[in-house]
């Protein structure tokens, strides 16, 4: 897959199969989007996603973003999912004072030669978001292209998108965000040392710091899977700032059950499967231990470990 932080311009005689938005996620729905531009893609055609470097509403309100795929996260995903060149269009204040027409004839036919578009019914472009998918379907006359305007996929009577997706993780309802995005919600990070307390109740554990535009489920246990050196493990995950041992930053700490491996400096892309229990500060170390044998134990079970 080609990755470019540019929109770029194909050769003369290569043709483009596009579909276009922010897809944060790249949930059930976006996959369905990327799923028709691969069905027409010809001979001398590409398949495009089209979408931005920082989310536009971000942009404008200058708040800092929180992302449900990191912009690395989303390249990885969007090459395995088999698209051809994912354009991460730096979201400028050119970009957004530009016309819909200006915007279609510079990006879409001048520099992608597009030649079929596949867009939401919500999708909205250019300046003040004049630009509709029937916009898109008049201009195509013009310059050559063909728009199909795709039903959303919906769960439990409801669009996916990626609002429903942040809505339900900031339930905690792991088990629902990942039946709408058609794959378990992970983060990834470098494993680093802890206060390696763990080690002091007999309960080893790998810490990972997340990206800070990573958005993470609530604070809490969790149970995971780890995916490490091309290993997978089970395990049992907690999510927040350990408050029994007053750590200062929000990370990821996960028991492994099967692993006494030095794992420190390696990535760690942790898998979450189901909510468990919010996070507690316990009164000692050892009322710690105990519950973390219950919550272990659920997690075994969970994978049907005995």
């Amino acid at each position: 897959m080609i990755y470019t932080t540019q929109v770029p311009h194909l050769d003369q005689g290569m043709r483009s199969c596009i579909t276009l938005g922010k897809f944060d996620g790249l949930h059930r729905g976006h996959q369905k989007l990327i799923e028709r531009i691969k069905e027409e893609r010809k001979e001398n055609c590409k398949t495009v996603v089209f979408t931005f470097d920082v989310s536009p509403r971000s942009y404008i309100l200058h708040t800092p973003p929180k992302y449900l795929l990191t912009y690395e996260e989303r390249r990885e995903l969007a090459e395995n999912l088999g698209v051809d060149i994912l354009a991460e269009c730096p979201f400028t204040e050119e970009l957004m004072h530009m016309e819909p027409e200006a915007f279609v004839r510079e990006y879409l036919v001048d520099r992608l030669h597009g030649k079929y578009l596949a867009v939401g019914p919500d999708f909205r472009f250019g300046y003040q978001r004049k630009g509709t998918p029937e916009l898109l379907k008049k201009l195509g006359e013009i310059y050559g292209f063909y728009t199909e305007i795709l039903e959303k996929e919906k769960y439990e009577g409801r669009d996916i998108s990626s609002t429903y997706v942040r809505e339900e993780l900031d339930q905690g309802h792991i088990e629902k965000v990942n039946r709408l995005l058609g794959y378990p919600y992970f983060t990834k990070g470098e494993i680093v040392h802890g206060r390696q307390l763990g080690r002091t109740i007999g309960i080893p554990t790998a810490n990972l710091i997340p990206p800070a535009i990573k958005k993470l489920p609530p604070n809490g246990v969790y149970i995971t899977e780890s995916m490490i050196q091309g290993k997978t493990y089970q395990g049992i995950t907690n999510v927040g700032y350990k408050p029994t041992v007053k750590e200062n930053f929000l990370g990821v700490e996960t028991y492994l059950f099967s692993c006494n491996a030095d794992l420190y400096g390696q990535e760690a892309e942790v898998k979450f499967y189901r909510y468990l229990r919010p996070e507690i500060k316990f009164a000692s170390l050892e009322e710690l231990k105990n519950q973390m044998m219950k919550d272990i134990q659920k997690g075994k079970e969970f994978f049907g470990q005995t």
